[in-house]
């Protein structure tokens, strides 16, 4: 068999790469630009459209443009060819082209290599239950494509599967020892920091009229909380996060932070509590006001955020211990007092003018608290993710003209008017409530319990909380925001579901994912040591490590070896020697094709190798006889033969 025959690629087989290429660069169009999806499946449906006419492939000269056009595009859409998102988006752009250029076994080979490449980087995006089900599904395919690669036409699809699952299958005591055993790294898959961590969402460390408005309308998980007492009344569920200081008139941000010192009055017994906080890319973790027991690696600042060290570029767990009846710095420093009163110049004249009034009639810093609230809860405000757009005088059109918006609207108007009257205040951004699921018992917060509320300082009192959307729609305190918004509003479909059945099925799937979180993905150095100490083994250094894991893999291994040698089927006596006296063949150069029939080998043989043929007629009359005549006596007449090839 000449070697252009062995290379030559059966076209039977290119469905198996048309089907590699599919399903590895599919959920890749989740998160590409459009125009990089559509281009890869058109290029996709060119290649299959030449398969299945057996049409001439494209030129090296229109290969090459379609490559300059992609890796230009590339370039364009994320201004490098270097690194995660641009990166991946090559990879799809080549598995896609390599299709038009399918000639070879080589070229098929390189295709199944890309494929099992691609499948590693789907963890980049996501690592949840489906993703982790759709690569075992293109693992298998792929496996069974490289042995349609090997095992040519006469390979039946149903066997073919069968195999490739039955391999599959063998590498999964592998992949388990892996897991369990090799030393967990802390930080994130992918670590360039230019993109490691792009398009995380979450709150943001500045509020504009609108920010959290946007965010509510996602219904993505931001955290999970586990309490261990009971769970406290939603009212109280405040989840602490950016303290916005300053204020240019339309944007409120925060100002450089310093270490809190013992400025926290519990006044109540604490509470305790774990957090299982999404990737933010911010470094607050939420807390409950107000925290009294930090873990470590993580610090209380002076506006009573708690930070980590790093910003959470990965799901982590902390504990926290809070106190929910406190008092909050009653002696704070002039310097903060002063900055929590700053207003811009010239802005907002009717906001000042009505705060002025109340200052002006005597009104204490409580009573004109009571004032701002009593001025909300009047008939004319509204809740709504949907206001009007606000002119540079922001505050005096919301709360002279249009009175409709959503907390960061109140938030940002009720300080306006505390610190036009003289009182420190300020914008806190966090969340506010949860949904507790029934199966795990697990209360969780999606973005869309995004919350903005405030805080004044009081004399005697110190910083004390005040949300004036409480005042405005209390049902969003006691229910959630799903129950105050009206029909139409752009809620995300998870709150939109009323069916007890759909609302069950939602709790079962998220159970489901938060087992997966905190068993699998949450398997960290400390579950590992937890685990291993439970077996007897109290040294987890990586040396340990690797020679545990080698030992677990070596023992896997003799166990597989021992099942298959067990398993394997008898092979033909007659079929052993025949492919030794085709051993022998390929030795003497003589070129022959599988399918070749002993007959059509015998008479290839007489022409290449003309002083070999007599020989090997012999051999093949012995085969034939013993193999389709059913002459057992000729094995020993077959084994002489094929003994004798010179």
């Amino acid at each position: 068999m000449s070697t252009a025959a062995r290379e030559a690629l059966d076209h039977a087989a290119t469905p198996w790469l048309f089907g590699v290429a599919a399903i590895t660069t599919a959920p890749h169009f989740l998160h590409q630009p459009l125009w990089l999806s559509s281009f890869a499946g058109l290029i996709l449906l060119w290649g299959a459209w030449l398969w299945q006419g057996d049409r001439r492939l494209p030129g090296r000269w229109l290969l090459f443009l379609l490559v300059v056009l992609g890796c230009t595009g590339i370039l364009l859409e994320f201004h490098s060819l270097f690194g995660r998102d641009a990166g991946v988006a090559m990879l799809v752009m080549f598995m896609a082209m390599k299709l038009l250029e399918l000639k070879s076994r080589r070229d098929a080979m390189v295709i199944v290599t890309l494929g099992f490449f691609l499948l590693l980087t789907h963890y980049f995006y996501a690592q949840g239950i489906t993703t982790g089900l759709w690569l075992l599904g293109a693992l298998w395919l792929i496996t069974a494509a490289l042995i349609r690669l090997h095992g040519g036409p006469a390979s039946p699809l149903r066997a073919t599967l069968r195999y490739a699952a039955s391999l599959v299958a063998q590498a999964l005591p592998f992949m388990l020892l892996l897991y369990l055993l090799f030393p967990r790294i802390s930080g994130p898959l992918w670590g360039l920091p230019q993109d490691a961590h792009a398009g995380k969402t979450g709150l943001s460390e500045q509020m504009a009229p609108g920010s959290i408005a946007q965010l509510v309308q996602s219904g993505e998980i931001a955290f999970r909380v586990r309490f261990d007492g009971p769970l406290p009344a939603r009212d109280k569920l405040y989840w602490r996060g950016p303290v916005m200081e300053n204020f240019d008139g339309q944007t409120w941000r925060q100002s450089p932070g310093r270490l809190a010192a013992e400025q926290i009055e519990a006044l109540s017994l604490p509470i305790t509590y774990e957090t299982t906080l999404e990737a933010s890319e911010q470094r607050w973790l939420l807390t409950l006001d107000a925290p009294t027991g930090l873990p470590p690696e993580t610090a209380l600042n002076g506006r009573l955020t708690a930070h980590a060290r790093q910003p959470i570029s990965q799901r982590q767990r902390f504990r926290f211990a809070a106190s929910l009846d406190f008092r909050f710095n009653v002696r704070e420093s002039t310097a903060v007092l002063e900055r929590n009163r700053a207003l811009p110049p010239g802005l907002n004249p009717q906001t000042r003018a009505l705060a002025v009034d109340w200052r002006n009639s005597g009104k204490t810093p409580a009573a004109i608290v009571n004032q701002a609230l009593t001025l909300f809860a009047g008939r004319d405000f509204a809740y709504t993710l949907q206001p009007p757009l606000l002119g540079r005088n922001g505050i005096d059109d919301f709360l002279f003209r249009s009175k409709r918006g959503f907390c960061e609207h109140y938030a940002a108007a009720f300080v306006v008017l505390m610190r036009s009257a003289g009182i420190p205040a300020r914008v806190v951004g966090g969340y506010q409530g949860g949904e507790k699921n029934p199966l795990d018992g697990y209360l969780v917060i999606r973005q869309s319990d995004a919350h903005a509320w405030a805080e004044v300082w009081l004399d005697g009192r110190g910083w004390v909380r005040v949300d004036p959307t409480a005042v405005v729609a209390p049902a969003r305190l006691e229910n959630g925001i799903g129950d105050v918004l009206a029909a139409g509003e752009p809620l995300p479909a998870v709150l939109q579901l009323r069916s007890d059945m759909l609302r069950n099925l939602r709790y079962r799937w998220e159970a489901l994912n938060n087992a997966w979180n905190q068993q699998i993905l949450g398997y960290d150095a400390q579950s590992q040591r937890e685990l291993l100490s439970r077996l007897g083994l109290s040294d987890t250094g990586w040396q340990n490590l690797a020679i545990l894991l080698a030992a677990g893999c070596s023992l896997a291994l003799a166990v597989l070896t021992a099942w298959t040698m067990y398993n394997r089927p008898e092979r033909d006596p007659a079929m052993r020697l025949w492919h030794k006296a085709l051993r022998h063949l390929a030795r003497r150069q003589v070129n022959w094709a599988p399918w070749e029939t002993p007959l059509a080998i015998a008479r290839r043989v007489h022409l290449e190798q003309p002083a070999l043929g007599e020989a090997f007629d012999r051999v093949v009359e012995a085969y034939l006889q013993t193999r389709y005549a059913g002459a057992s006596d000729n094995l020993k007449t077959l084994r002489a033969a094929v003994a004798r090839l010179p």
